[in-house]
């Protein structure tokens, strides 16, 4: 047990999203394991940046301090082992604006985007919101976990498509990239001249025997057509601060991504974003450090927990995140009703499977980033429900 992340945090009057919707009028038994943010207080040591940085009184323009890229600089060096310059890196209000900049920077309407499905759900809106088509590269489901259909990707991206939005580590399907697969998508990128966004939100989040793999320190080949979009807001916890960099070492590419960022409005940052940002890649090594073994522990009692006494549930075991798909096809239920069964009848809410795309029709995905007993608590409902259906 962690008195860290086992603390009971009453979230009910912060206008949180996760807790809000889960608790509208008839729903306040519900419990929210949908939406991607933790239960988890911050780090103390951004807490008290942000504390202090209130204390003072006043919020007026903020500009950008040298220490905000080098503490971004440093972490990723300590943590990943990608070495960066200062000057490769842009502030962006997050990764999915971020994704809206590179589409419109880097393609033109009616170009093909490529994205690997089934997938986080606002990679489809970035690209068809801003009259491009998304090209599909369907993951393939072994029954265990999903891998990349390399031959299907080489076709697609040999048929006119200019961009690649990958997901590293991968949501919702959990996987965390091997470099040999990241290496072949890499030399495909370049046999068909493809830009490749990576979206690596999740990189800090990965467990025992598994590593991230930057895509861009793959080559200088992969490196030089490649935007990379990282944050602390899933790793620590803190997405309502709304603070992110992308990062290209290719000038061509860092302009184009500015200058689509100013054309949307976008100059300055957010005063606590910049704050919260700096405290917890310079401060939160420690912490995270204590995050992952926990959030592996539950990862580890949802697998344990559905095998043994709900195995008509089969987990589709994560490698990283705190989000894992749930395959409820065998409940024999229309996969357009699995979601509201749960809602209805566990009084648990989940991200419907659907919304990542039609091969994960009949899924649900769990965001078991919470307290143990919270978790234990929703499995516990979810073993009745399901117990009450027809064999």
């Amino acid at each position: 047990m962690s008195p860290i992340f086992d603390k009971v945090v009453d979230r009910g009057a912060t206008e949180s999203m996760k807790w809000g919707a889960a608790r509208r009028p008839g729903d306040e038994d519900v419990i929210p394991m949908w939406v991607a943010d933790m239960d988890f207080e911050a780090p103390p040591a951004v807490v008290e940046a942000l504390r202090r940085r209130a204390d003072h009184g006043v919020f007026g323009y903020p500009s950008v301090p040298p220490s905000f890229r080098q503490v971004a600089k440093g972490w990723l060096e300590r943590r990943h082992g990608w070495s960066v310059r200062e000057d490769w890196m842009a502030l962006t209000p997050g990764i999915v604006a971020a994704l809206n900049f590179c589409v419109r920077a880097f393609t033109k309407p009616g170009d093909g985007v490529l994205i690997q499905t089934p997938v986080y759900h606002p990679f489809y809106y970035v690209v068809e919101r801003n009259g491009r088509r998304v090209v599909r590269n369907p993951l393939r489901f072994d029954g265990r976990r999903y891998l990349m259909d390399l031959d299907d990707l080489r076709s697609k991206a040999g048929d006119g498509a200019r961009l690649l939005i990958l997901c590293s580590p991968h949501n919702p399907v959990g996987r965390v990239w091997t470099r040999d697969e990241l290496e072949a998508v890499g030399r495909l990128a370049v046999e068909h001249d493809l830009l490749v966004v990576s979206d690596e939100i999740h990189h800090d989040l990965v467990f025992r025997g598994h590593r991230h793999q930057v895509f861009a320190a793959l080559s200088p080949e992969i490196d030089s057509r490649t935007l990379t979009c990282v944050a602390p807001s899933k790793t620590f916890n803190i997405p309502g601060l709304s603070t992110a960099v992308a990062v290209a070492s290719n000038p061509a590419l860092l302009k184009a991504f500015e200058d689509e960022r100013e054309r949307s409005g976008f100059e300055i940052g957010q005063v606590f974003g910049l704050v919260g940002f700096e405290a917890a890649y310079a401060h939160g090594a420690d912490w995270l450090d204590s995050l992952l073994p926990y959030l592996e522990a539950n990862a580890d009692l949802l697998a344990r927990f559905l095998e043994e006494r709900v195995p008509r549930l089969r987990l589709v075991r994560p490698e990283g995140t705190y989000l894992a798909l749930i395959d409820a096809r065998a409940l024999g239920l229309e996969p357009a009703t699995v979601n509201d069964f749960f809602l209805r009848e566990a009084r648990v809410r989940f991200s419907d499977g659907a919304l990542f795309g039609p091969q994960t029709e009949g899924f649900v995905r769990v965001n078991f980033g919470c307290r143990r007993a919270l978790l234990l608590m929703a499995l516990e409902r979810i073993e009745r429900a399901v117990n009450a259906l027809p064999a």
